[in-house]
């Protein structure tokens, strides 16, 4: 059930180079069960700036949840300047998530997420982990200053970092990470730039795979048409999805990236 609701910040803290984790109480993180939905955050009192900003789940906890953002332009920055105790409106959850309940207990998950597509795989870990599925996490950064949740997504299995400057971990993408893992998994999850979810795509794995896409979006529910995508049934006719409600989480090979 969607809802929206000023939710109280318990914490808001700097953790990489312009990343930013914040934590949230609100009686909406009772409706949060999937692990890949998202929120969507109005960060500015007024109406400048007037949309909303989608942002991640990164965990779920009883009573409250966390959400990770990076601070690029005006809306973030100013989400970056609010302190404890103030409150944020938010409306969630929304979208459609990984599909946990498609990993049996004993097998393998490989996830792989990119810079901010990184926050989501901490809750799916923690729900695989759960269902006894065995994770391995590969994350990448653009160089060491960027790194995060590595030692968190340890909790639940082996962490691989790639950085592509070769400050941190292993030099190159996690593509490349993934390419040198001589491993049997039953599926991949993946969150992350266009350009790595295209890669991962591209691959002929025979693994099950499930892409989390980043789109811009307008209203976050399906009604403004902002964030649709082709199907690869259909890739220049009319034919489409809409990344906000019927993803963010798709099967490699349903949507065109």
């Amino acid at each position: 059930m969607i809802r929206q609701e000023n939710c109280k910040i318990v914490s808001n803290k700097q953790i990489a180079k312009n990343i930013f984790e914040m934590v949230l109480v609100g009686e909406l993180s009772a409706e949060m069960k999937q692990a890949g939905q998202f929120v969507h955050v109005k960060v500015a009192d007024g109406f400048d700036p007037l949309l909303r900003r989608p942002i991640s789940i990164a965990s779920i906890n009883e009573g409250s949840f966390t959400i990770v953002y990076r601070r690029q332009g005006k809306g973030t920055s100013l989400l970056a300047g609010k302190s404890t105790g103030m409150t944020v409106d938010v409306l969630g959850p929304l979208g459609n998530g990984f599909p946990v309940d498609e990993a049996k207990p004993g097998q393998t998950a490989i996830l792989v997420g990119g810079g901010v597509g990184v926050p989501p795989m901490y809750e799916l870990a923690k729900q695989l982990a759960r269902k006894g599925a065995n994770v391995m996490t590969i994350i990448g950064f653009q160089s060491a200053h960027d790194v995060f949740y590595e030692k968190e997504l340890a909790e639940f299995g082996e962490v691989y970092v790639a950085t592509v400057d070769g400050s941190y971990g292993k030099k190159g993408f996690v593509t490349d990470v993934l390419d040198g893992l001589a491993l049997e998994a039953d599926f991949v999850f993946a969150c992350g730039p266009t350009p790595m979810l295209r890669a991962i795509e591209n691959r002929n794995d025979a693994r099950k795979t499930y892409l989390s896409l980043e789109e811009r979006m307008g209203c976050g529910i399906g009604a403004c048409f902002a964030c649709v995508c082709h199907t690869k049934e259909d890739p220049q006719g009319y034919t489409y999805k809409k990344v906000c409600s019927d993803g963010p989480v798709f099967q490699a090979g349903e949507v065109v990236i």
